[in-house]
């Protein structure tokens, strides 16, 4: 490995092993070097513009990893946040991410990606930070995403929701209060109550 190969592994393993094209050429990495790299199977295309370290471990999480680095603003959602807390049966053949109303919405071909809008309040709420394959991976905790499930029930399907509602409930991952408090903030109470009262 001559010194150049040798500075950009440093500059990947400082920056957890991914980075972004922009990222890359920023901080020092010349475009022909990234694509040499590439070419050799020293980094490995994760999607378009995101590159890895490839003697790294295999990712856990390739799908919310790149979403993440291609998205900072974005916040994993619905289904997908659900298949992360292990909350539905659903196989996610997308990842859901939210965005403000107003943000622009990003162009990612690979892994596919569906874009939701959220108002201001229901977009702040909620937000965990979980640390996946090294990379900060913004996620809707388990009572923010069963709110949302209902306020977004006809894209979902109001089946999901429900499931969701009585996995979290019957795991002791949250407190009815939890998903009441959400619902106010995605103002779906009168919606979620009902249901709420019938697993109790």
């Amino acid at each position: 490995m001559n010194a150049t190969t040798h500075h950009a592994e440093q500059i990947f393993r400082k920056h957890g092993g991914l980075l972004r094209t922009a990222e890359a050429l920023a901080a020092g990495i010349h475009p022909r070097v990234l694509y040499r790299m590439r070419d050799e199977g020293l980094v490995e295309r994760v999607s378009r513009g995101l590159y890895r370290w490839a003697a790294l471990p295999p990712l856990g999480e390739p799908d919310l990893v790149a979403v993440a680095a291609r998205v900072p603003k974005g916040v994993i959602c619905l289904i997908s946040a659900l298949a992360f807390h292990e909350m539905t049966t659903q196989i996610p053949h997308e990842v859901h991410v939210a965005v403000t109303r107003d943000a622009a919405i990003p162009r990612i071909k690979s892994p596919p990606v569906r874009v939701f809008r959220f108002s201001t309040g229901s977009y702040a709420s909620g937000i965990e930070n979980h640390l996946i394959d090294g990379v900060n991976v913004a996620i809707y905790s388990v009572a923010k995403t069963v709110a949302d499930c209902f306020k977004f029930r006809n894209t979902v399907g109001i089946d999901v929701a429900i499931e969701a509602m009585r996995r979290a409930m019957d795991g002791g991952k949250v407190k009815p209060v939890e998903i009441e408090e959400y619902a106010r903030v995605c103002r779906v109470d009168r919606i979620v109550t009902p249901y709420l009262e019938a697993l109790l």
